[in-house]
């Protein structure tokens, strides 16, 4: 068995869902973060378990054929990506069997993938929250990202994933910090004012949102800032205060404070605009998001005789995309602000045939009574509840279009519906989160 502090020299043969190469050593898994399938490295042992041990790269003796030089200085410190060390055409093959071993391994589900669709890596995210705090050596600002695992803060201010844009937002306020003396948050302490830099940009509208995370009411020198944004940020919409003197690691508040603007930023996605605000959830990537609605459609099959039933609703963002070609849409979603921005999502863009409630899922969609032609479903990472799953077989739709970010929680889910009659005909990975181990997937059952 392996110990703590032992070298060892070991293959790369493999990767985790989490994006961590694994190799065997003696039989044993050595699970080792930035390494590629097929490195042959020497391992230094940091942690040393009876089924498991955990390795870091000593050095690299044969590296594999996807491996590639990071472009970015904090890569392996920051803990936002985890493939920057390999070719793009790696990491798709990488994440197009994490879905399709979730479907083998734990839906116990035959079924050939659709080919996986891949993004622009580079700047496709349109939101980020920026933890801040101070840099102990001098007392300055640090703005940047958690390093893998942690909450120590990795400087960090121009993000590849990231808007460019949002360089220019984080130069702006860390000045303005500077300027003032703006007090950051001490999470061991949960003293300090400034907790996190938040900003949303709109990809198709240009619109940028501002938002500081607080622990407090208010901000000294409220004045300076919006001047100093609103001179030089042509794009801005608006700056709001999120509102969060919670003693968590939660980020974000449930009250804001709208300084400058109506609150929200407008987004267009297939044609339709969408009011986006604080706690909004929207797709972090906007021009693969068109590409997985636009999938999703054609697995709805929808010929404009329909009634679709939207669970999740959020926003409404995915099914008044589909408005035009069902003949009624029916929206559920817990979240209240979620229910209302979704009712003027519907109004702005004058669908008349789109009626959205507020309730649990399970409970809302029994209490309607409806029977749904296609039934829409984009849950959160823990999947659906089985009481719902239930709920909406005895609807007895036609077809279930299921959105996931998670390929373990959507093959159980497939694999519980294929238990109650409906099988999963199609799915297709589509990759919204480039550089990361995550992977969007929107598969397609009936019966």
């Amino acid at each position: 068995m392996l110990s703590k502090n032992q070298d060892i020299k070991l293959h790369i043969d493999g990767m985790t869902a989490e994006g961590q190469g694994v190799g065997h050593f003696d039989g044993q898994a050595v699970f080792v973060k930035d390494s590629a399938v097929g490195d042959y490295l020497d391992v230094h042992i940091i942690l040393a378990k009876k089924t498991y041990a955990i390795g870091k790269i000593s050095k690299i003796l044969e590296p594999s054929p996807d491996r590639q030089a990071p472009d970015c200085d904090v890569a392996g410190k920051c803990g936002g990506c985890a493939y920057r060390h390999i070719t793009y055409e790696a990491e798709l093959g990488l994440k197009a069997q994490k879905v399709e071993d979730a479907f083998k391994r734990l839906g116990h589900i035959d079924i050939k993938l659709d080919p996986i669709i891949g993004s622009n890596v580079d700047g496709y995210r349109n939101k980020a929250q920026y933890p801040v705090s101070r840099d102990t050596r001098d007392n300055q600002p640090l703005i940047g990202f958690y390093a893998f695992n942690t909450h120590r803060i990795v400087s960090q201010m121009d993000c590849k994933l990231q808007s460019p844009a949002f360089l220019d937002v984080l130069t702006l306020v860390r000045d303005w910090m500077i300027d003032f003396n703006i007090k950051t948050y001490d999470e061991g302490k949960h003293q300090g004012l400034l907790r996190h830099i938040y900003i949303r940009r709109a990809e198709f509208t240009g619109e940028i949102m501002v938002c500081l995370v607080i622990n407090g009411d208010e901000i000294p020198h409220e004045k300076e800032l919006l001047e100093s944004l609103k001179i030089a940020l042509p794009s801005l919409k608006t700056v709001v205060l999120n509102i969060n003197k919670s003693d968590s690691n939660v980020v974000l508040g449930k009250a804001n404070k709208v300084l400058y603007g109506d609150g929200y930023i407008n987004e267009k996605i297939l044609g339709k605009t969408f009011r986006i605000s604080p706690l909004s959830f929207f797709q972090v990537n906007s021009r693969q998001c068109e590409i997985l609605y636009q999938n999703a459609a054609l697995f709805a099959g929808l010929t404009g005789e329909e009634t679709l039933l939207d669970l999740y609703c959020g926003t409404g963002t995915i099914g008044l995309t589909m408005a035009d070609d069902v003949k009624r849409l029916i929206g559920v979603e817990i979240v209240p602000e979620a229910i209302e921005d979704a009712k003027v999502n519907a109004t702005v863009n004058g669908i008349e045939n789109a009626e959205f409630y507020c309730g649990d899922a399970a409970e809302v969609a029994k209490k309607l009574d409806i029977k749904p032609d296609v039934v829409l479903v984009d849950p959160p990472r823990k999947g659906m509840a089985e009481s719902l799953i239930d709920t909406v077989v005895s609807m007895n739709p036609k077809r279930v279009v299921y959105i996931s970010c998670d390929p373990a929680t959507l093959a159980r889910d497939c694999a519980r519906f294929e238990a109650r009659g409906y099988h999963t005909l199609r799915a297709r990975p589509v990759d919204m989160f480039p550089r990361t181990y995550h992977v969007e997937t929107v598969a397609l059952l009936a019966k």
